[in-house]
C-alpha cells in the first residue's frame, strides 16, 4: 500500500492506522459500528435492513432507513477527514459497501494467508502461514463495539474463520513435528471460548503430542468441570476422544491418568489367590502368549472342572494388569447353568464399565459387539472370560483391533475359536499338590507328616480345588493331624468312589468339606445351590433356612471357611456379599435333589423370593420416580426385622445398585418355575429404579418375560401392572423410525383402563386415565384430555392415591397450556408441585417445577419461569437424573432463544447431545427444532433445513400433532430461505392441515398467508 493510506483492523478492537500511527475512531458509537461492519463485510454490499440489524441491534424494530442514511453521511465525512482521504462508501442496488483494497483490512490479509496455507502441501510452510494469519488477531472480532449484533451471520462468519484457522494451525503444527509452537496461541483462544469443545480438544491433543500428558489431563479436567458446571452435561465426544488419545499415547510412560475422570478404566478382576503355586510353567507360558503385538491375542485355557483354570487366569491377569492401562474386564459366562450367560447381557455390563449405559446401548447383539469393539480400538484392555460354554458364546465378546488380549477358560477345548492359542491344564502332580497343601495348611505341618500329606493329595486325585479344600480344613483346625484328615478321606463313606478322574474328582473334593459340615450348614449349602443369582447378601441365607440373620451368618462363615463360598464385595449397608463357585453350585444343587424333597426346595425358594420382594417393594417406595400407584400381588413375603430392614435400605438407590442383578435373576427364575406372582411383582418393583438409572433395555426385557408368564397363567393383575410399566418405558424411549407413539399410548391405556376396572383397582384406573390424557394432548384433543384427567383426579382423590392426583394435575396443566389456557395451566401445575412435595417425591417435584417454569415463560413472566427452570435443573443434577435434567435445559434453551440470549445455542446443543446418547426422542426432536430456528436467525438456512427435517421425522414417530405442526412451519421457512418454494409450500400445506385439525386458528391463518404469498393462489394444496 502507498504511504499515507489508512489501514484498518477488525480482528480485535476497531483499529485505524495511517503510516503505522493509530488514529482515533469516530466519536459516535453508531458510526463506529457502521464502519466496523462495513470493513468486516470485505467489500460486500449490506442492505439498509441488514445494517439496522447489525448496528442498531437493540432497537432494530424501531429504526427505519433515515438513521442509516444519516449515519452513512457522517461516516463519509469522517473518512474524508483522514490523512490522504479515506475509502469511499458507495451505494448500489445491493446496499452500502466500503470500497478499499483487501489488504487494507487485517481480515483481508488474514483470509489471504489462510487461503495460501490451504493450497500448500508442506506442513511446516502451512504452519508458518497460519501462524502469521493468527498473529493478526488481537482479540474477539470488533471487541470494543458492544452495541453491534454479535450473533449475526457477519460476525459469526469471521469468528468461525478464526476458529477453523486455529484448528488447522494445530493440525499443521502436529504434522510438522512442532506442536509446542501452537500451544500458546491455542491457549489464548481456548481461554476466551471455554465452551468451544473443538478448541479445547485440539489444545489437549497438542499438549499430549508435545510430551506434556500431565498438562493435557489437567486441562481436560478443567474443561470438564467448566462444561458440567455451566451447562450441566458431560463434555461431548470430541473432548472425550482427545482425552482417550492422551491415555493411549501415555500408556507406556507413567502410572496412568493423573486426574480423576468421569469413567475410570475398568478394574473388574476378582481378587487373585495369595498362595498360588504349582502352575509356574503354565503361568509363564500364558504370560508370554499374551505379551505380543499385532492382532488381538486370545488364549483358551481348558481342562476338567476344579483343575484351577480360573485361579491361573486371574493370577496371570493380575500379573500383567499394568501392561493394559485401558483396564481389565471380567465376566463369568456360567457354563454350568441351564442357561449360560447371554453374550448380549455380558456386553451390556462391559459397555457400562466403559461408560456407555442406558438407552444408548443398542439392543441387537451384533450392534453391541460393534460398539464394544469401537470403544476398544486404540486401547490396551485385558479381558477375562471365565467358564465359557461354547465358541459362539465367546466370539461376540472378543475385541477386533490390536492391543487388547483375552483369556478364556472353559471345560471344553473350544477348538473352533479362530486364532485362539490353547493352554490345556491337567491335574497337579504329587509334588505340586503337596506344595499347595503346604501353602495353605503350613509348610511345617507338611514337613512333619510327609506321608500323610502325600496320601491326602492322592485321595484328592491331585485336583487343585479338592487339595485347596483339604488344606483349608487343616488351616482352620490346627489341632488336627494330617494323618487324621487322611484317615477321614480314606473312608469311602466320606468321599465318593469315583474320586480318580474328571468331574468325579471335583465332586469328591466338594464332598470332603460338605460331609463334615453341621446339618443346618449342609442344608444351607444345598439350598443356596437352587438359586440362579451370581452373588447374594447374607440375609438370603436366613430366608432359605427361615432363621434369624445372625444364626444364618454362622453357617455362611462355615461355608466360607470350607471354601464352598467366596466372599464378594460389601453391600451399601456394610454387610458382606457372597459368591458361589459355579462347580460348587452344581454340586450343591445335585445334593439338594438327592436329599431334599421338592416341597422343601419350593418352600426355600419361596422364602428367598419373598425376601427380595419384601425389600424391593419397600425400597421402591423410597426411590423417586414415576408416581404410579404401588399395586402388589399375593406372593408371600419373608421379612427381615424392621430395624435391619431400615439399615439395609438406608440408601435405597444404592441397595438397588447392588441388588438389581439378583432381582432380575430372581424374577427370571420365578418365570422358569411358573411362579407368576413373584415374577410380575419383582419386575414391577424394579420400575422406578430402572427409570431413574435410564436402564430401559433391562426394564423392558424383565417386564416382557414376566408378562408372557402372566398371560399364560391368566394373572390379570400382574398383566395389567406390567403393561402399565411397559407403556412408560416404550412410549418415552421408543426409537422406532415410524409410527405414532402417543396414539399407541392412548389406545393401550384405554385397554389398560378396562383391565383395571375389571380388577376393581381404581388407583390403576386413575393411572391409565392419566396416560390416556397424555395421548389425547398429543393428538390435539385438549378438552377430551382434560375430561380424562378430571376423572383420574376424582378416582385418585377418592382412593387416597396422592401420586395419581399429582400426575392428573400435571397433565391437566399440559392440556391447558396446549390450548392457550395458560393461567389455568399455571394453576394446575402449581397444584401438581404442591402434591409432589406432599408426596415427598423430589423427581416429580422437579418435573412439576419444569413445566410450571415453562408455563410462566409462556405467560410472559420470564424471571419466574427462568428461576423455576434453574431450580429444577439443580435438583435433577444433584440426583444424577439425566432424563429430567435434559428437560430443564431444553426449556431454558427455548427461553434463551426467545430472549435472543447467546446461551440458547450451547444449551440446546447440550440437550441434543444428551438426548442422542440416552435415546430421549421427545427431547431430541424439540432440541433440533430450537437449533433449526436459531440457524435461521443466523441466516444458515441449509443447516436449519437439515435439523428441522430430522425433527419432523422424529415428531412423526412420536405422534404429537402440535409439535409436528410447529416444526413443519419452521421447515417451510427454512426451505423458503434456501429458495425452495415448492418444498416450503409442501411443508406449510401439511402444517396448515394440522393446525386446522387442532383448531389453532391463529397459526392456521399465519400459515395460510404464507402459502398465499408462495403459491399466489391460496390455499396451495
Amino acid at each position: 500500500m502507498g504511504a499515507g493510506e489508512p489501514r484498518f483492523g477488525v480482528l480485535g478492537p476497531l483499529l485505524i492506522e495511517v503510516d503505522g500511527r493509530p488514529m482515533p475512531p469516530p466519536g459516535s458509537g453508531v458510526v463506529r459500528g457502521l464502519l466496523g461492519v462495513l470493513l468486516l463485510a470485505g467489500g460486500r454490499s449490506l442492505t439498509a435492513e441488514h445494517l439496522i440489524e447489525l448496528v442498531w441491534a437493540d432497537r432494530a424494530e424501531r429504526t427505519g432507513r433515515g438513521p442509516v442514511q444519516a449515519a452513512v453521511s457522517r461516516l463519509r465525512d469522517w473518512l474524508g477527514r483522514l490523512p490522504g482521504g479515506g475509502p469511499p462508501v458507495e451505494y448500489d442496488s445491493g446496499g452500502y459497501r466500503l470500497v478499499l483494497r483487501a489488504d487494507a483490512v487485517d481480515a483481508g490479509r488474514f483470509r489471504a494467508l489462510v487461503l495460501r496455507a490451504a493450497t500448500t502441501s508442506d506442513p511446516a510452510t502451512r504452519c508458518e502461514m497460519l501462524d502469521a494469519a493468527l498473529t493478526l488477531r488481537r482479540g474477539p472480532v470488533l471487541a470494543d463495539l458492544v452495541s453491534v449484533d454479535r450473533a449475526g451471520s457477519l460476525m459469526r462468519e469471521a469468528e468461525d474463520a478464526v476458529h477453523r484457522a486455529a484448528v488447522a494451525f494445530a493440525e499443521a503444527a502436529i504434522a510438522a513435528g512442532r506442536p509446542g509452537s501452537a500451544i500458546p496461541r491455542l491457549t489464548v483462544l481456548a481461554e476466551e471460548q471455554p465452551l468451544d469443545e473443538e478448541l479445547q480438544a485440539v489444545l489437549i491433543e497438542l499438549m499430549s503430542v508435545d510430551g506434556r500428558p500431565a498438562d493435557a489431563l489437567r486441562h481436560h479436567q478443567k474443561v470438564r468441570e467448566r462444561i458440567t458446571g455451566e451447562i450441566g452435561v458431560e463434555p461431548g465426544a470430541r473432548v472425550q476422544r482427545a482425552y482417550l488419545t492422551v491415555l493411549a499415547r501415555d500408556r507406556d510412560h507413567g502410572p496412568g491418568p493423573l486426574v480423576e475422570t468421569t469413567v475410570p478404566p475398568p478394574a473388574q478382576l476378582p481378587p487373585g489367590i495369595a498362595d498360588f503355586t504349582g502352575r509356574d510353567a503354565e503361568a509363564d507360558l500364558l504370560a508370554r502368549t499374551l505379551d505380543v503385538t499385532g492382532a488381538p491375542v486370545v488364549t483358551a485355557v481348558s481342562g476338567p472342572g476344579g483343575v484351577g483354570k480360573t485361579v491361573l487366569a486371574l493370577h496371570v491377569a493380575h500379573r500383567l494388569a499394568a501392561r493394559f492401562p485401558g483396564g481389565q474386564l471380567y465376566a463369568d459366562l456360567g457354563a454350568e447353568l441351564s442357561e449360560p450367560a447371554d453374550p448380549s447381557r455380558v456386553l451390556g455390563g462391559f459397555l457400562a464399565a466403559l461408560g456407555i449405559a442406558g438407552p444408548v446401548v443398542p439392543e441387537a447383539l451384533e450392534e453391541r459387539t460393534a460398539l464394544f469393539r469401537s470403544l476398544l480400538a486404540g486401547r490396551r484392555v485385558l479381558i477375562v472370560l471365565d467358564n465359557a460354554s461354547s465358541e459362539g458364546q465367546v466370539r461376540p465378546l472378543l475385541p477386533g483391533s490390536p492391543g487388547s488380549a483375552v483369556i478364556v477358560t472353559s471345560r471344553a477345548h473350544l477348538a473352533g475359536l479362530e486364532s485362539a492359542r490353547p493352554v490345556e491344564l491337567e491335574v497337579f502332580g504329587a509334588h505340586e499338590a503337596t506344595g499347595l497343601l503346604a501353602q495353605i495348611a503350613g509348610a511345617d505341618r507338611i514337613a512333619a507328616e510327609p506321608e500323610a500329606a502325600a496320601e491326602i493329595a492322592r485321595l484328592c486325585a491331585y485336583v487343585p480345588l479338592a487339595v485347596r479344600i483339604a488344606g483349608a480344613r487343616l488351616a482352620g483346625r490346627r489341632h488336627w493331624s494330617l494323618a487324621y484328615l487322611a484317615t477321614r478321606l480314606g473312608d469311602e463313606h466320606r468321599r465318593l468312589d469315583e474320586l480318580s478322574a474328571g468331574d468325579l474328582a471335583i465332586r469328591a473334593g466338594f464332598a470332603v468339606s460338605y460331609s463334615r459340615l453341621p446339618a443346618d450348614t449342609r442344608r444351607l449349602f444345598r439350598l443356596l445351590g437352587l438359586l440362579d443369582v451370581t452373588d447374594f447378601a447374607g440375609w438370603v441365607a436366613a430366608a432359605l433356612l427361615d432363621l434369624p440373620v445372625d444364626q444364618a451368618q454362622a453357617h455362611l462363615e462355615a461355608l466360607v471357611d470350607s471354601q464352598l463360598l467366596d466372599l464378594g464385595s460389601s453391600d451399601p449397608a456394610g454387610g458382606l456379599r457372597y459368591r458361589c463357585h459355579d462347580l460348587v453350585r452344581l454340586y450343591a444343587r445335585e445334593r439338594a435333589r438327592e436329599e431334599d424333597s421338592a416341597s422343601v426346595q419350593a418352600a426355600a425358594l419361596t422364602r428367598a423370593f419373598g425376601g427380595w420382594l419384601a425389600l424391593s417393594e419397600r425400597a421402591a417406595e423410597l426411590v423417586p420416580g414415576p408416581c404410579y400407584a404401588a399395586i402388589h400381588g399375593d406372593a408371600p413375603r419373608w421379612r427381615l426385622p424392621s430395624a435391619l430392614t431400615d439399615t439395609t435400605l438406608r440408601d435405597p438407590a444404592a441397595w438397588f445398585d447392588a441388588e438389581w442383578t439378583a432381582l432380575v435373576a430372581a424374577a427370571g427364575q420365578a418365570c422358569e418355575l411358573g411362579l407368576d406372582e413373584f415374577a410380575w411383582d419383582l419386575a414391577a418393583c424394579l420400575e422406578k429404579y430402572f427409570d431413574v438409572r435410564c436402564m430401559t433395555v433391562e426394564w423392558r426385557e424383565t417386564h416382557e418375560r414376566a408378562l408372557q408368564l402372566c398371560r399364560s397363567a391368566g394373572n390379570r393383575r400382574g398383566e395389567a401392572v406390567l403393561l402399565r410399566g411397559l407403556l412408560e418405558v416404550t412410549t418415552w424411549n421408543t426409537t422406532a423410525p415410524s409410527g405414532t407413539a402417543m396414539t399407541t399410548l392412548r389406545e393401550r391405556s384405554l385397554r389398560l383402563l378396562h383391565m383395571f376396572e375389571e380388577l376393581g383397582e381404581p388407583r390403576g384406573m386413575a393411572d391409565a386415565l392419566v396416560n390416556c390424557a397424555w395421548g389425547l394432548v398429543a393428538e390435539g384433543q385438549a378438552d377430551e384430555a382434560l375430561a380424562a384427567a378430571e376423572r383420574a383426579l376424582t378416582l385418585a382423590r377418592e382412593h387416597g392415591h396422592l401420586g395419581g392426583q399429582a400426575r392428573a394435575r400435571h397433565v391437566m396443566g399440559i392440556a391447558c397450556a396446549g390450548s392457550a389456557r395458560i393461567e389455568a395451566a399455571i394453576d394446575h401445575l402449581t397444584r401438581a408441585l404442591g402434591l409432589a412435595r406432599e408426596l415427598g417425591n423430589p423427581r416429580f417435584e422437579a418435573t412439576a417445577m419444569q413445566f410450571l417454569g415453562a408455563a410462566h415463560w409462556e405467560a410472559g413472566r420470564i424471571d419466574t419461569g427462568h428461576d423455576l427452570l434453574v431450580d429444577s435443573l439443580v435438583m435433577c443434577h444433584a440426583r444424577g437424573d439425566r432424563y429430567a435434567e435434559v428437560f430443564s435445559l431444553l426449556y431454558l434453551a427455548k427461553l434463551y432463544a426467545g430472549l435472543g440470549d447467546a446461551r440458547a445455542r450451547p444449551t440446546a446443543e447440550a440437550v441434543l447431545s444428551v438426548s442422542r446418547r440416552y435415546g430421549m426422542r421427545h427431547h431430541l426432536a424439540d432440541s433440533l427444532k430450537v437449533l433449526g430456528d436459531l440457524d435461521m436467525v443466523d441466516g444458515r438456512f441449509a443447516s436449519a433445513t437439515l435439523r428441522l427435517e430430522e425433527s419432523v421425522l422424529v415428531w412423526r414417530s412420536r405422534g404429537w400433532s402440535s409439535f409436528l405442526a410447529a416444526t413443519l412451519r419452521s421447515l417451510g421457512h427454512a426451505h423458503a430461505g434456501t429458495g425452495e418454494s415448492e418444498s416450503a409450500a409442501k411443508a406449510w400445506t401439511e402444517a396448515l392441515t394440522l393446525f386446522e385439525e387442532l383448531s389453532d386458528t391463529t397459526s392456521a391463518a399465519e400459515v395460510s398467508a404464507l402459502l398465499a404469498d408462495t403459491c399466489a393462489v391460496p390455499p396451495c394444496r
